[in-house]
């Protein structure tokens, strides 16, 4: 046998095995698939191909008639299933393009078809099967079924709306960049016609990356204040740093040294600092419980009349100096407060309060997390307020006693396993009320042992009074949540522009893609909310409540998830997808918890999380970036799964000790780790809030830092970092999967210009004009996210315009 001989023999035999051993696994799972309920598609294709691979051993042409057959009933079955969408489109149909190229070439077309190489009617009809795939693939990339292709009008981007608070181009003394939460950036000397020349100015490393016994979810998310001359940071471990807003130099830095002994189960972050100038306030010092003023010292005094709330990892409240980074000694004890008091001696490591606090002319207001599907018996979410100055306990919002708002008497405990409240709050002084977004109380996904106060304040906005910290309103967004739908997003304030004038609204992402739009005066809705039916039925003792609430402006998908859905790399990944989605409990939005395992979608990190929205107060428009990434829970009796490893973080198995049930918590996720659901699972958009309209959303980031080799498919990547809005025009967002600060034109949402970032940038960028040399900088942290999977590191990036040669 000559060398070509057995070179063909070679190929034709992989041929064969190819054919056969893919169809094989295409019809058994597909076999599977339809005993479980789902399509026939891939039975038949299997049965096809094997039957392709049985004629080609034989030599029979009739292979290629076959083959052909199954390409064309492929290409009809996809359209038919996804229309001309060219993410669902190309995995149906990849595999079957290149095998039928295959059968095409000459060294396999002439032993099938010997004597009539491409010229027999088999190789024609096949020809043409592929040449269809190939035009149906070129005509789905012209095609977008997920745009919103709307456009502001350029009077409406030149206009100014409804008056809002005078502040500071150059300052940015406030996590969401006012008081009122809106992430919005006055200064606008780069706009939609310049900002391609945006460079890199400096780069700050911290020099604070993971270390020895950190959890799996250490983050880097920090928004820095801006506040004279200096830029303020705070790192996973706690350590405050200054920074020149001009050159990233470091001025000095603080490092509490926090307690590494305890076990950081779940978190280690620090998303910002809190700012008081005290020169502003002139008024009496709050007293003590017992009634006595403390005096602090003259020279305390002069200190720090400007200082920094540093909240740490290990439950500690910290008032530092501006200026230099030293404690306030007027403070508390000597410049902290020790936040686990009355929290049980259990508090270190699982309450983390990793948000900073709301700052208002005489109060800060601290919350924080605990660590969720931990134990049935936790530390309570109090929210307690101190004196800005003396740090004395003003009153505190116990959720298991509302009324009881005095301080806590020493020796005594705040009420156990409460909700609590880990993102950020947001004050209007002028009204007298801090808006609290309350979380779940612990475990999530197991409710029996709440109580009706419990439920009261779960996954509610409430409004507390600032002089007394009583209930003045309360607005519920999930009934008896299973889900994990806490509020995890800073509400943002705004005056919206009524037919009657202004009205004082406040608006509250959800983890569900509701938009809740209320009269921050009374909690009343101003755009509509109505209640639906929903699934029933969860594990024994438990119970879901007949509905749920809905906002009228929401980001929730539009249809639940179905079999046509899901997705993968070939149609092999696809059809377990497929697999996996029967064996699931589904019954679309809030399909209860259950031992099955129930597919929730919207998933754990929710439409939005703690990124919130940017609103521009005088465009009236809201810029946010939605998620769309489904998640499996499955609760696990407690005998069932002895000497197991819990997950690490807020994935994997949950301990929720003293429960009948753990909980397996996990992305809705093929064999090749790529979401079993179709793309775009990641978007941004924006808001008309004069109209209450949706006006743009588009697919936003690449596959470039996730995908094999790098490759950058424009697919809409999830994204968990801030948005930021400019008076220049323009929206700026960092936070997707692949390492890119980008910037948006706000009348359309087009990506006008994007950087790389040297990590992941889950954080929110700010802006702001240097008062010593007049630029704009745009500034982010970029250090990753340990549980979200992209590259951690210790970068704080600003940029500005490249100066004119």
């Amino acid at each position: 046998m000559t060398d070509n001989n057995k070179a063909q023999l070679v190929r034709i035999t992989l041929t064969v095995w190819a054919t056969v051993v893919l169809g094989a696994l295409l019809a058994l799972g597909g076999a599977y698939l339809l005993w479980l309920g789902g399509s026939w598609y891939y039975l038949l294709a299997g049965l096809g191909l094997l039957l392709v691979g049985v004629l080609i051993h034989r030599r029979q042409r009739a292979a290629l008639w076959l083959y052909a057959l199954v390409l064309l009933a492929s290409l009809a079955w996809t359209v038919f299933e996804v229309r001309f969408d060219w993410w669902q489109m190309a995995p149906r149909i990849d595999l079957w393009c290149v095998l039928g190229l295959w059968l095409l070439l000459p060294w396999i077309n002439r032993h099938i078809a010997p004597g009539q190489p491409w010229r027999d009617g088999a190789s024609v009809m096949l020809g043409i099967g592929l040449l269809l795939g190939a035009g149906m693939a070129g005509y789905s990339l012209t095609q977008d079924y997920h745009r919103l292709p709307g456009r502001f009008d350029e009077p409406r981007m030149a206009a100014s709306g409804v008056a809002t608070a005078s502040r500071s181009a150059s300052e940015w003394t406030v996590y969401g960049g006012s008081s009122r939460g809106e992430r919005y950036a006055s200064a606008e000397q780069i706009t939609t016609a310049n900002v391609g020349r945006l460079k890199k100015a400096w780069e700050f490393h911290t020099g604070d990356l993971p270390g020895e016994g950190d959890p799996g979810e250490i983050t880097n998310q920090v928004t820095p204040l801006k506040v004279g001359d200096n830029l303020f940071i705070c790192t996973p471990h706690s350590i405050a740093i200054a920074v020149d807003a001009d050159t990233g130099e470091e001025r000095w830095r603080f490092d509490p040294a926090i307690n590494r002994q305890a076990e950081y189960y779940q978190h280690m972050t620090c998303r910002g600092l809190a700012y008081h100038d005290a020169t502003a306030y002139r008024g009496p010092l709050i007293a003590a419980r017992d009634g006595a003023t403390p005096e602090p010292s003259p020279a305390a005094t002069a200190h720090c009349t400007q200082r920094l709330f540093l909240p740490t990892n290990d439950a500690t409240l910290y008032a530092l100096d501006m200026h230099d980074g030293k404690p306030c000694e007027d403070f508390g004890e000597a410049g902290m407060v020790d936040l686990k008091v009355g929290l049980g001696d259990d508090a270190l490591g699982v309450y983390l309060p990793t948000s900073p606090p709301v700052v208002t002319e005489k109060l800060v207001i601290v919350g924080g997390s605990v660590t969720d599907n931990g134990s049935v018996d936790s530390p309570g979410g109090v929210i307690r307020a101190y004196d800005v100055r003396t740090g004395v306990l003003v009153w505190n919002f116990d959720p298991g006693r509302p009324d009881a708002t005095e301080p806590l008497p020493a020796g005594e405990t705040y009420v156990r396993s409460t909700p609590n409240s880990w993102t950020i709050a947001t004050a209007d002084e002028a009204l007298g009320l801090v808006y609290i977004p309350m979380g779940n109380q612990t475990p999530d996904q197991w409710g029996v042992q709440r109580s009706a106060e419990a439920e009261r304040f779960t996954a509610a906005l409430v409004a507390l009074d600032l002089e007394t910290g009583k209930v003045r309103w309360e607005f519920r967004t999930v009934h008896h949540d299973l889900w994990d739908r806490d509020l995890p997003s800073q509400p943002t304030l705004i005056d919206i522009e009524g037919v009657d004038g202004p009205v004082p609204a406040i608006i509250q992402p959800t983890k569900r893609g509701d938009l809740y739009v209320l009269d921050r005066r009374s909690g009343e809705p101003i755009v509509p909310v109505s209640e639906h039916p929903l699934p029933q039925g969860t594990v024994e003792g438990d119970f879901t409540a007949p509905t749920q609430p809905a906002s009228k402006l929401s980001y929730a998908p539009d249809e639940p998830l179905r079999e046509r859905d899901m997705w993968g790399g070939t149609p092999f990944d696809q059809l377990i997808c497929r697999i996996q989605f029967h064996r699931l409990r589904y019954e679309g939005d809030f399909t209860p918890p259950s031992e099955q395992g129930s597919l929730i979608y919207p998933g754990n990190v929710g439409v939005f999380n703690w990124p919130s929205v940017a609103v521009d107060p005088q465009r009236q428009i809201l810029f946010g970036a939605p998620n769309y990434l489904a998640f499996v829970s499955r609760l696990v009796k407690r005998e069932e799964a002895q000497d197991v490893r819990y997950g690490s973080g807020e994935t994997g198995l949950q301990p929720n000790r003293g429960a009948p049930y753990m909980v397996s918590l996990k992305p809705f996720l093929s064999v090749l780790g790529l979401p079993c659901q179709a793309p775009p699972w990641g978007t941004v958009t924006a808001v008309d809030l004069r109209s209450m309209d949706k006006v743009w959303q588009r697919k936003n980031g690449t596959s470039r830092d996730s995908a094999p080799l790098g490759i950058p498919l424009t697919v809409g990547v999830p994204n968990l970092g801030g948005p930021l809005v400019t008076a220049g025009g323009l929206g700026f967002l960092s936070g997707t999967l692949d390492y890119y600060l980008r910037a948006y034109d706000m009348r359309t949402g087009e990506e006008l210009w994007k950087d790389r970032l040297p990590a992941g940038g889950q954080a929110t960028p700010i802006s702001y004009v240097s008062e010593k040399t007049g630029k704009q900088y745009v500034v982010v942290m970029a250090g990753g996210h340990g549980s979200f999977g992209t590259r951690l590191g210790d970068s704080l990036v600003a940029w500005t315009l490249e100066e004119d040669e």
